[in-house]
């Protein structure tokens, strides 16, 4: 069955929920994508995988991207949706195929706006960084990315979030010396010795820096411990895994150097990295969608893929109609006024003025 993108944002909202797309078994959601956009004669369409990129091609002064991915995180008895009073249950509705719903809307409808814009729909955000549509397409299609800003459909409560946190995993490990339980003062426990690691994250009081006027809050928590030989061995060693959420005023080498000093004494291997990336709200293009929509503007407490655009040089934020703490529950839902909003909100500041002297 097609997707109709001239229904009414919730309805197409609810026709996308019901195609099922968990990460990497997203091929009939971007068939019925590409489908409905080859449609449309405004657009030219491409298909890399499960990535379908539209654009515009109006000559006009600035080029925005508009991106949203089509994974689901996998079911959880939550399909298919369904309509309680103002809400839309169902797996995606909220991360984020309302976001989705909305830039589809706006594809099929903007034929004149007065922004070029590039669409980007793409597969496995949900899931490890090497599969990541959009990953993938800026290491082999930059060009089909290229803009002077982007919006990511994420969910935001239909506020602009700015920027992204980046985020860092960390092995920090305690060493010991074996010996039998029985004889315990002939080694030295590494599991007891880690209790200095987890004095550490006890003590860790968060920074809360702000960045370009948007006030971020930092993390470090231990996620993983893992230690212990035999039921009858004093352990060599034991190992905590730290995750640490750090504001865009640090690169990862920064961060780096920050365990390293507050786990100085012990081995830090680090396993995971991601940039952060700034707020970008002073970008003329930025400024002009905060002042169109007229939506609240926050930091984003997290990482995303605006970190993605912020590597190729262009300035992103986050803004989308799910609720974030809402994602990948199973009683995810995306309240049906705010898809109408967003939509609204996006209508007007691609098919208002544009200041170019700007």
């Amino acid at each position: 069955m097609g997707l109709d993108l001239l229904s009414d944002v919730a309805d197409l909202t609810a026709a996308i929920v019901d195609i099922e797309s968990v990460s990497g078994a997203e091929g009939p959601l971007a068939d019925a994508v590409e489908e409905a956009l080859r449609a449309l004669p405004h657009l030219t369409v491409e298909r890399h995988g499960h990535n379908v990129v539209a654009r515009t091609d109006l000559g006009r002064a600035e080029r925005v991207v508009l991106a949203g991915h089509l994974d689901t995180v996998p079911l959880n008895g939550n399909l298919p949706s369904r309509v309680e009073g103002d809400r839309l249950y169902g797996c995606g509705t909220t991360d984020m195929k309302s976001g989705v719903a909305v830039a589809l809307r706006l594809a099929a409808t903007l034929t004149e706006p007065v922004r070029d814009i590039t669409y980007v729909f793409y597969e496995c955000e949900e899931i490890e960084a090497e599969r990541n549509g959009l990953r993938r397409l800026a290491a082999t299609r930059p060009e089909l990315l290229a803009g002077d800003f982007a919006v990511l459909m994420e969910p935001t409560g239909a506020l602009i979030e700015g920027g992204c946190q980046g985020t860092m995993r960390a092995e920090v490990t305690a060493a010991g010396e074996r010996a039998h339980s029985a004889r315990a003062w002939m080694g030295s426990n590494a599991i007891h010795a880690a209790g200095r690691i987890l004095d550490v994250l006890r003590a860790y009081e968060p920074a809360r820096p702000v960045v370009d006027g948007l006030e971020y809050h930092e993390g470090l928590n231990a996620v993983f411990i893992s230690g212990g030989v035999a039921g009858n061995v004093i352990p060599d060693e034991c190992v905590v895994t730290v995750n640490y959420r750090f504001a865009p005023d640090k690169s990862p080498a920064d961060a780096e150097a920050y365990l390293r000093e507050i786990f100085r004494g012990f081995a830090v291997k680090i396993t995971d990295s991601a940039s952060a990336a700034r707020p970008g709200l002073t970008h003329p293009a930025a400024a002009a969608f905060v002042a169109a929509s007229g939506a609240g503007v926050r930091a984003k407490l997290g990482w995303t893929d605006v970190a993605r655009f912020a590597e190729l040089g262009i300035p992103a934020v986050n803004y989308g109609p799910g609720e974030p703490t809402l994602a990948h529950t199973r009683d995810e839902y995306v309240e049906i006024p705010l898809i109408a909003e967003c939509e609204r909100r996006m209508r007007t500041w691609l098919g208002g003025p544009v200041n170019v002297a700007s």
